[in-house]
C-alpha cells in the first residue's frame, strides 16, 4: 500500500460504475486515482466528474501505468473473469461485482491467482453489510429464533435494464438471469441457515413472458435444502413494479420478518422495517441506520479500507462468491432438467472438486 491514503482504481463507468465512483469518493482515506471507461463518451463523463483521476479507455493501460492498491471492477458479467484476472496479475487487490464468474472454472481461476499473489479478492455481495439484512443475521446468531429452520428471500420488481449494448438480454454475455439478482438471495439464504451446514440440494422452476427469448426467465423460484431438514425458498419476479424485497426466517423459538421497498433498487429514500416474534411477543425491532444498495455499497468500500489497513476478514470472500455462483448454476440446471440437483455431485461434476 502507498504511504498515504489508499489508491483505488475503477474499471467501468456505467450506471452502477458511477455509483461505485461516488462511494469511493465519499470514503475517508481513499483516493480515486484512476478510472477506465468503455467509450470516449463515458471517459469524458468520468474526467468531468473526477478531474483528479487519470482516465483511460483501455483498462490494461491503466493497470500498466498507475500505481494502485485496489481495483473495483463494475462491468458486464462476461468480462468479470478476463478483467479480474488482469487486475490480480497486476498485483492489485480486487473488488469484483457479482457474479464472481459465469462458470465455476472462472471462479477457480480467480481464487487460484488471488492465493498465489496473496491478494484480497472481495465479491460484491454487499447485502451482508446491510443494516437491515445484516441485523437479521445478527439476531439469528444471538439465538432470537432458536435453531433456524426456514428462510424466505423474495423480490418483486420491475424488469431489468438492458445494460450497455443490451448485454443483460444476451444469454451468451449474462450467463443466466439467476446470476443477476437471485445470486444475492442465495448468498443470504446460505448465510442465514449456515448453522445447519452447507446446502445439500436445490430444485427450481422458472418461466418467461418473453416469447422471443424464453431463456431469459422473468419468474424464478428455488427450494434449497440444508442439513437437519432446514430449507430456504429463493424467489423473484421481474414482471412486477418498483422494487420490493422480503426476508422471513423462522426457527424453533421465534421468527423474523424484514421488508424493504423503493421505487428503484438504487433509491436513497426507501421504506423498510423489521419485526420479530421472540417466543413470547411480537415486536418492532429498530434498524440502526437507513438501508439500501447505495448505502451498502458505501459500507462495502469502507469495509475494504478497514480490511487493507487493519488486516480484517472480508465480509464476503472468494469462497462465498464461488458458492453463490455454484448455487445459481445448479438452480439453472434444475430449471432446465426438471430434476433436483444434488450440490455435492454437481460440485464434483461441474467444478471438478468436492464442496468444502
Amino acid at each position: 500500500m502507498s504511504d498515504g491514503g489508499l489508491r483505488f482504481g475503477l474499471i467501468g463507468f456505467g450506471a452502477w460504475g458511477k455509483h461505485h465512483a461516488n462511494a469511493i469518493r465519499q470514503t475517508a482515506g481513499v483516493e480515486l486515482a484512476a478510472i477506465a471507461a468503455r467509450s470516449e463518451a463515458s471517459a469524458a463523463a468520468a474526467k468531468d466528474a473526477y478531474p483528479d483521476a487519470v482516465v483511460f479507455t483501455d483498462y490494461r493501460q491503466m493497470l500498466e501505468t498507475v500505481d494502485l492498491d485496489l481495483v473495483d471492477v463494475v462491468v458486464p458479467s462476461h468480462l468479470h473473469h478476463e478483467i479480474g484476472m488482469a487486475v490480480l496479475a497486476a498485483g492489485c487487490h480486487l473488488l469484483l461485482e457479482k457474479p464472481m464468474g459465469t462458470s465455476l472454472a472462472q471462479c477457480d481461476d480467480l481464487l487460484r491467482l488471488a492465493q498465489e499473489k496473496n491478494l484480497h479478492l472481495a465479491i460484491g455481495h454487499e447485502f451482508r453489510l446491510s443494516s437491515l439484512w445484516g441485523k437479521v443475521k445478527s439476531l439469528i446468531d444471538d439465538g432470537y429464533v432458536g435453531t433456524p429452520q426456514y428462510a424466505l428471500v423474495e423480490l418483486s420488481r420491475n424488469p431489468y435494464r438492458q445494460g450497455s449494448d443490451g448485454w443483460r438480454y444476451d444469454i451468451e454475455r449474462v450467463g443466466n438471469w439467476i446470476l443477476e439478482e437471485p445470486i444475492h438471495f442465495f448468498d443470504l439464504a446460505r448465510w442465514y441457515l449456515g448453522g445447519n451446514g452447507e446446502p445439500q440440494s436445490v430444485v427450481a422452476l422458472a418461466n418467461s413472458r418473453q416469447v422471443d427469448h424464453p431463456e431469459l426467465q422473468d419468474n424464478f423460484s428455488a427450494l434449497v435444502n440444508f442439513g437437519g431438514g432446514a430449507y430456504a425458498v429463493v424467489s423473484q419476479t421481474l414482471s412486477a413494479f418498483e422494487h420490493h424485497q422480503t426476508v422471513k426466517v423462522t426457527g424453533t423459538k421465534g421468527a423474523l420478518w424484514a421488508s424493504w421497498s423503493g421505487s428503484l433498487d438504487r433509491t436513497r429514500h426507501p421504506t423498510f422495517s423489521l419485526r420479530g416474534f421472540n417466543g413470547e411477543a411480537v415486536e418492532d425491532i429498530p434498524v440502526e441506520k437507513i438501508t439500501g444498495e447505495l448505502f451498502e455499497l458505501e459500507d462495502q468500500i469502507a469495509m475494504l479500507v478497514d480490511v487493507l489497513k487493519n488486516d480484517r476478514p472480508l465480509a464476503c470472500n472468494a469462497e462465498d462468491g464461488r458458492w453463490s455462483v455454484m448455487l445459481c448454476l445448479a438452480a439453472q440446471e434444475s430449471v432446465d432438467s426438471g430434476r433436483i440437483v444434488q450440490i455435492d455431485e454437481f460440485a464434483k461434476r461441474v467444478g471438478n472438486r468436492p464442496i468444502n
